[in-house]
């Protein structure tokens, strides 16, 4: 791969570093907000749909995270 091709690599990098953090941010908030709510309301389905977007979010973090290390490998080389 040519230092072209690597430097667009490396870039793409830092932007898939910025969307996770910005994910992760946001799972993190909607768990403190989960985490605040009554226990009535967490066993309720509202509390269940933001339980299950933690999931879908963190589960796109792990998916960022896996698209990150690939290119990140194809970079260094």
């Amino acid at each position: 791969m040519n230092k072209a091709r690597r430097k667009i690599l490396r870039s793409l990098c830092d932007h898939i570093g910025s969307i996770k953090e910005k994910v992760e941010s946001v799972m993190d908030e909607e768990q403190d907000a989960y985490d605040n709510l009554p226990e009535n309301i967490q066993a309720s389905d509202r509390g269940d749909l933001m339980m299950q977007n933690v999931d879908s979010l963190q589960e796109a973090v792990d998916g960022l995270e896996d698209v990150y290390d690939k290119i990140d490998t194809i970079a260094a080389c």
